[in-house]
């Protein structure tokens, strides 16, 4: 690779300078990047997994996008104001390096946990409100008559119908899931005028410098819709990185946000508008977990972190019920007698959680320290992935017991709770169904992702 990225700077930037970096940068589900600097050009490659030269299809979800049409919104997005990098070259099937383009490097941190945690970037954080508001003002703006003819456009209804295909495509059954399906389809607002929405705007994809945004990155979710749907993207339970009580990115309150949207857009949002897109925001990012788990299973890409991405359909769970919590006036229900699970002593012959404790500590202690980069963040995700198997080895057999002693107790099963809460014979104002929902969300949760916020927060509003 290394030599055909050189050519392609070559017949980019001429033959007067050599190829002195090329990194692959962490993360990247969807696509990947490559940090590297050509003489005085620090820059970063974009293209899709492995080369491919083919973009993962779709409606709104998974890079529906190609890596051409993302590199002419960026130059439009750029013409129009927005903070982007600047896009220096594209890829060519003659380059063999597969879809993509070539863009400036800015400097900055995209790491959330760091930026929200970190004193270095307290000032830029006080300023992420108005710039957020400021940068989504200006994608709203742009005329759709002069972006990408790829760019989507479905109205609520429709967007609805197909996340509920997408989700009974996988095969799953999440009572959850299904009510909010249900309730989506009965409060959707009446369709506005589409603009450009960027579709994945959260902070991850948000170069932040010690001033603030430095740049916006990551459009291959971009399409035409509802602008309240980006600003309730932004306020996701999944895009809070730990600070769940600051619903905005982890840094700030909806309210401010959407005062500051106004100042820059010349648009109000209402509250209730506002609120649908964050239900849908919330249960997307549960479906596009799912999707993920079945392009792995289905051999499309077996990268450990698509797995893993798999099991966080979870953590939407609790998400969802907190939402519906509010929306629908239930935070005054029963308080629930639940403690996690304590970790308990072996005696004879090793248990299969010993073993997955052993390779955990195997990956963390001899694996780790002697990698870096891209590997390096496997080898964590590995250690959630043991995590987890852990975990479920321990707990799950009782978990599940006591979930089927539940619902026996109040007449139904899985399968007959799911059907209910989708065709609408079963509320959530049942106390019984209510109470089985939320513990079995903890119960999930305490195995797949127990350091999540929104666990922290479910238990501090229903336990005792």
């Amino acid at each position: 690779m290394e030599q055909k990225v050189a050519l392609l700077c070559h017949e980019a930037f001429g033959e007067g300078s050599e190829l002195e970096e090329l990194v692959r940068l962490s993360g990247g589900a969807n696509m990947e990047s490559w940090a590297l600097r050509y003489g005085d050009r620090a820059m970063v490659l974009r293209r899709l997994p492995g080369g491919s030269t083919e973009a993962m299809t779709g409606d709104d979800n998974l890079g529906a996008i190609s890596l051409a049409a993302q590199a002419d919104l960026i130059e439009a997005a750029e013409a129009g104001g927005v903070t982007v990098p600047t896009v220096l070259a594209r890829l060519e099937p003659r380059h063999g390096l597969g879809e993509g383009f070539i863009m400036s490097r800015v400097e900055g941190e995209t790491l959330p946990h760091r930026i929200l945690g970190q004193p270095d970037f307290a000032a830029a954080q006080a300023q992420l409100t108005q710039q957020c508001a400021r940068e989504l003002a200006r994608i709203h703006a742009l005329d759709p008559a002069n972006l990408p003819d790829e760019l989507l456009y479905l109205p609520p209804l429709e967007l609805v119908r197909v996340q509920a295909e997408k989700y009974r495509k996988a095969g799953a059954l999440l009572p959850v899931f299904d009510f909010a399906l249900r309730w989506l389809q009965q409060n959707a607002p009446p369709a506005t005028a589409p603009v450009l929405l960027h579709g994945d705007f959260r902070m991850g994809n948000l170069m932040i410098g010690a001033s603030g945004i430095a740049a916006v990155l990551d459009w291959e979710l971009a399409h035409l819709g509802d602008p309240a749907r980006d600003l309730a993207y932004l306020c996701a339970p999944s895009w809070r990185f730990g600070h769940y009580d600051k619903p905005v990115g982890g840094f700030d309150q909806i309210d401010a946000l959407l005062q500051a949207y106004r100042e820059h857009s010349g648009r109000d949002i209402e509250p209730a508008r506002l609120r649908y897109w964050l239900v849908f925001s919330t249960l997307w990012w549960g479906i596009v977990c799912l999707a993920m788990g079945e392009l792995w299973r289905s051999g499309g890409d077996r990268s450990l972190e698509r797995a893993v991405i798999g099991r966080r359909v979870s953590e939407v769970e609790p998400d969802l019920l907190l939402l519906f919590e509010e929306a629908l006036g239930l935070a005054d229900r029963d308080r629930l007698t639940w403690q996690p699970p304590s970790e308990c002593a072996f005696e004879g012959e090793i248990d299969y959680a010993e073993l997955l404790t052993a390779l955990g500590e195997w990956n963390r202690q001899s694996v780790q320290p002697v990698t870096s980069g891209h590997q390096q963040f496997e080898s964590r995700v590995a250690g959630n992935a043991l995590g987890i198997a852990r975990r479920h080895a321990r707990w799950a057999g009782g978990f599940e017991q006591t979930s089927r002693d539940r619902l026996r107790a109040i007449g139904m099963d899985h399968g007959s709770l799911c059907q209910g809460l989708a065709e609408g014979r079963i509320e959530l104002d049942n106390a019984a169904v209510w109470n089985h929902l939320r513990l079995s969300a903890l119960e999930r949760m305490t195995i797949d992702q127990p350091r999540y916020a929104g666990l922290a927060q479910a238990r501090q509003r229903w336990c005792d």
